[in-house]
């Protein structure tokens, strides 16, 4: 039944993007979500963050996997090198000149760093609190914590 109420989750973020979107290619998000929606449950079930948000994450951050920085560097969250982070670099003018990306092998490694990176902060703690179907208090949570500088960041996720 769970899992019933997160696919749910799923499609109504997908039908609510697809309804409220005039430019953007709903084929191409339909995709995504197709292709990643595995992913972005079972990363919900391991670490509680819901699958919703990862995808809206996701989705808004890399343009549906079609950005440039997401293309050459497989890291659909634009999570920045940061001091811990040993792997591969990409250097990308973002919102500072030649800012410091971390590269993945594959896509699914970046949804898993980003659940751990959400998961290692303790400014993120508080999040862990909500259910996993609570959208709405993650997306105003996770700009709330600092994760994005974009006012409307939640209403985004959210629509």
């Amino acid at each position: 039944m769970k899992q019933l109420k997160y696919i749910l989750t799923i499609f109504t973020l997908l039908f609510s993007i697809s309804t409220q979107a005039q430019k953007i290619d709903t084929a191409a998000i339909v995709a995504y979500i197709t292709q990643y929606k595995d992913i972005a449950v079972s990363e919900m079930n391991r670490t509680g963050i819901p699958a919703s948000i990862t995808l809206a994450q996701a989705i808004h951050e890399s343009g549906w996997g079609k950005s440039y920085l997401s293309a050459n560097t497989n890291n659909h969250f634009g999570i920045k090198c940061k001091k811990e982070w040993t792997g591969k670099t990409f250097k990308y003018t973002d919102d500072a000149p030649n800012e410091c990306f971390r590269v993945y092998d594959k896509v699914e490694d970046s949804y898993k760093d980003h659940s751990d990176f959400l998961k290692s902060r303790p400014w993120y703690a508080s999040l862990f609190l909500l259910d996993k179907t609570d959208y709405k208090g993650w997306a105003y949570g996770l700009k709330k914590a600092g994760y994005a500088t974009n006012p409307k960041y939640p209403e985004i996720l959210i629509k």
